[in-house]
């Protein structure tokens, strides 16, 4: 534990706000980012297919002014505009069109139920303990996503190997190949300890992201870094993890 205490987030690329599916502000995310010293924030939230929790694409530039705006009253960190889109398995396979793109200054994507065209019943059973025809559902979650991977500009794919089976050496792969960042995500328990060990016999980097849907779990990186300490990863493969002055 001792070791864990000598780290720190630097930046949080995953938080939520009321938005979508979160309890805070913008600004109330951007003042806890601040309170732990932090560089950046990023406000993803969830991507406008969600049928429960998905931004309102009408909100976009609202959050867009809302963002410059606290981005002057805090110069003293730097706010950006994401989007956590959500990966399907038909046209881009995302619910962020390529038309949408410029809205954001980059975007996050990851696999959730609640969203059309996505095997999420399917999913959502397996979840639930009927483990039949996965083999078959495997192979179309991992076709799914690393189709996404290379027909979009996506900077962190998040919480792999959540909601179903995936199969991670080749999800990794293609994360390495794209320059996408794997998260270890402190909501969710993926990254798993034996995922983030197949990962890393790849090139793929990593972040650790608090997923935070309050703003007080801004921040909130330990238990990620407890995981891949047990695994065993480099940390210096982890972007926003740094060391206490």
């Amino acid at each position: 534990m001792e070791k864990i205490k000598k780290y720190e987030m630097g930046y949080d690329l995953h938080t939520h706000t009321i938005y979508s599916h979160g309890t805070g502000s913008i600004e109330d995310n951007v003042k806890a980012a601040i309170a732990k010293g932090m560089s950046h924030i990023a406000i993803s939230d969830h991507g406008p297919g969600h049928r429960f929790y998905g931004i309102k694409r009408e909100d976009v530039p609202k959050m867009r002014e809302e963002i410059e705006a606290l981005n002057r009253k805090y110069p003293q960190i730097q706010i950006r505009l994401s989007v956590e889109a959500n990966i399907v398995k038909n046209g881009n396979h995302l619910d962020v069109t390529p038309e949408e793109y410029d809205q954001y200054d980059f975007v996050i994507a990851g696999y959730h139920y609640g969203i059309p065209g996505c095997y999420s019943i399917s999913n959502w059973i397996w979840g639930h303990g009927l483990k039949l025809g996965e083999k078959r559902l495997k192979t179309k979650n991992t076709d799914m996503v690393i189709k996404a991977l290379y027909e979009n500009d996506i900077s962190i794919l998040t919480h792999p190997g959540d909601k179903g089976p995936f199969d991670i050496l080749p999800i990794a792969e293609a994360c390495a190949d794209t320059d996408t960042l794997m998260e270890i995500n402190t909501r969710h328990p993926h990254l798993t300890v034996e995922e983030i060990k197949i990962a890393a016999r790849t090139d793929a980097q990593f972040i650790i992201s608090s997923d935070a849907h309050s703003p007080e779990r801004v921040g909130d990186f330990e238990s990620g870094l407890v995981r891949a300490k047990e695994a065993g990863l480099d940390l210096s493969r982890i972007v926003n993890l740094r060391e206490k002055k």
